[in-house]
């Protein structure tokens, strides 16, 4: 992008940053993706971006305990997590244009410097690395008239200052009509004092000041609301209007009720005021609707994921989100228990699972952990337990299918055992020579048929569809014959058939297993059909 500014008269696309103040895990995903929604349920097209300070070049090959899932979009993205909230929350579907990290930003500039493309200049941070980082900013510029961008990290981290420097340039070429900057900050509760303390944020705004960033909007995370005096307080020493210190109280049920938290508080209204832009009619009902029926469910019933991550759910962050949606379309509140794979294998399957009304083995890479998925899906096999497998999921109850049933002896994947005799799930042909971990698998969405008359029709309700992907392994063809033999469904395949996709069992209460990841397009609202089904089914059986 060159660097001189942008006639104000050709812009159609207006910016919205998100920033962090004081610590970190405030929330600002969830802001974003709040006021992303409250924008498009006044008619307005929206979309939203990450900026990661972090120097991978992607999130591909992060420990999930570290970081989360990876959230995989259509293109075959690996992302941050927040683009799953941001795709749930505003419904739309993202891509690579979406997210960027330090690493690809600086990977970029040193690949241009090598290519001779800035004709032998000093290659600075200002103007090269924000002139990069302004270029992805602007890269729908056109395509949508709100663009929220969200810095991750807290304001003042060392990584983060080139993205703050280049929101502060972009501020002042687009001027107050085209770029609003909001703050999402912390003022904590002093049990001892009794007192909220807005000393914390004043110091935020001060820095953020300091790299010439005036925030347009606070919205303070707290645990009480704040009173007028303490409203008062923070918008003199911080430079902004009473009306733009927003509370950011902790709601009391799901995270889907803190857009219609912002919306009771003007937030959209105060934006496009401060834009001049004259409101819409906001249409708000459905998601209202939404919210009701998570809040205020009929049934109730519990789900037990058996995974190799589950000391941090957001590992599990779409699964879970997933039983949300599913669980609000059949008026059910879903208890998710998380059970370490890793337990069921030191013990029996039975202490485990014997109290949950239905079962999901989730996704995860390596051996740890993975006779223990084995014995679960063995033992809600046996016991008409509803059961849900999702890529590795589906990998395990395949291997335990093989075993038991078509009584290959030691089945395994040659993940786990490169000397089985019996490889049931193998290596893609295409990644055999494959040393680099990174971007390097079956990513993003692929088309895939299912037979009618099956499970996996009955959810969908149309033989064709696409599903995002994330995997290395796969079904071996060499065994189709007799697992067909013996009963298990091989009920969904790539269109060319080359792959196996979904497999199910006819004579089980709901017995479906998938290499796919079917939680990454989980709409709030909407839901996911495999999801929907599974909840439907595990109700069913609860309700006897």
């Amino acid at each position: 992008m060159d660097s001189e500014t942008v006639s104000k008269s050709t812009i159609k696309t207006r910016y919205i940053f998100v920033t962090g103040g004081v610590l970190s895990s405030l929330g600002k995903g969830i802001a974003a993706a709040s006021i992303g929604l409250l924008l498009k349920q006044r008619g307005f097209s929206v979309t939203i971006m990450k900026l990661d300070p972090y120097i991978n070049v992607d999130p591909g090959t992060m420990n999930p305990f570290q970081h989360g899932e990876v959230y995989v979009t259509d293109d075959g993205t690996e992302t941050d997590l927040d683009l799953g909230h941001y795709e749930r929350f505003i419904d739309e579907s993202l891509s690579i244009k979406n997210n960027t990290t330090s690493g690809r930003v600086y990977y970029d500039v040193i690949t241009k410097e090598r290519r001779g493309l800035y004709l032998g200049k000093t290659v600075q941070v200002i103007p090269h690395i924000t002139n990069e980082i302004k270029e992805h900013i602007e890269i729908f510029e056109g395509e949508y008239d709100f663009v929220l961008v969200e810095i991750g990290g807290t304001v003042g981290d060392i990584e983060s200052l080139p993205f703050l420097e280049a929101i502060r340039q972009f501020t002042t070429e687009r001027g107050k009509d085209h770029a609003f900057n909001i703050l999402l900050t912390y003022v904590p509760y002093i049990k001892a004092a009794g007192e909220l303390k807005t000393k914390p944020t004043q110091h935020s705004v001060k820095l953020l000041m300091e790299y010439g960033i005036r925030p347009d909007l606070l919205i303070c995370r707290t645990e009480f609301a704040l009173a007028e005096e303490e409203r008062r307080k923070i918008a003199l020493f911080c430079n902004v209007e009473e009306e733009a210190v927003i509370d950011g109280l902790d709601v009391e049920h799901t995270i889907y009720e803190v857009p219609l938290m912002y919306d009771r508080m003007n937030v959209a209204e105060l934006i496009l005021k401060k834009m001049s832009i004259v409101p819409d009619k906001k249409n708000n009902e459905i998601w209202r609707k939404f919210v009701d029926k998570i809040i205020s469910p009929k049934h109730e019933v519990t789900v037990g994921l058996v995974g190799k991550y589950t000391k941090y759910r957001d590992s599990y962050k779409s699964i879970i989100e997933s039983f949300i949606h599913a669980g609000s379309i059949n008026d059910t509140k879903v208890n998710v228990k998380m059970i370490n794979s890793e337990d069921i294998e030191d013990g029996t399957a039975k202490e485990y699972l014997d109290k949950v009304d239905g079962i999901l083995v989730g996704p995860g890479f390596g051996h740890r952990g993975i006779e223990g998925k084995i014995k679960a899906v063995k033992y809600v096999r046996e016991n008409n337990i509803p059961f849900f497998g999702i890529c590795l999921g589906m990998q395990c109850a395949v291997i335990e299918y093989a075993r038991n049933v078509c009584k290959l002896g030691n089945a395994n994947s040659s993940e786990f055992s490169s000397k089985t005799e019996h490889p049931v799930i193998d290596l893609m042909y295409d990644q055999i020579d494959i040393k680099d971990k990174g971007g390097t698998m079956r990513l993003g969405a692929y088309p895939c048929c299912v037979k009618k008359g099956t499970k996996a029709f009955e959810a969908y309700g149309q033989t064709d569809f696409s599903e995002r992907h994330r995997h290395r392994y796969e079904f071996n063809n060499h065994y189709r014959n007799i697992f067909n033999e013996n009963g298990l469904v091989l009920s969904g395949k790539s269109p060319d058939e080359k792959l196996i996709e979904m497999v199910e069992l006819p004579d089980h209460p709901w017995f479906v297993g998938v290499q796919f990841h079917p939680e990454l397009k989980s709409r709030a609202v909407k839901g996911q059909p495999l999801f929907i089904n599974f909840i439907k089914a595990v109700l069913k059986r609860k309700l006897g």
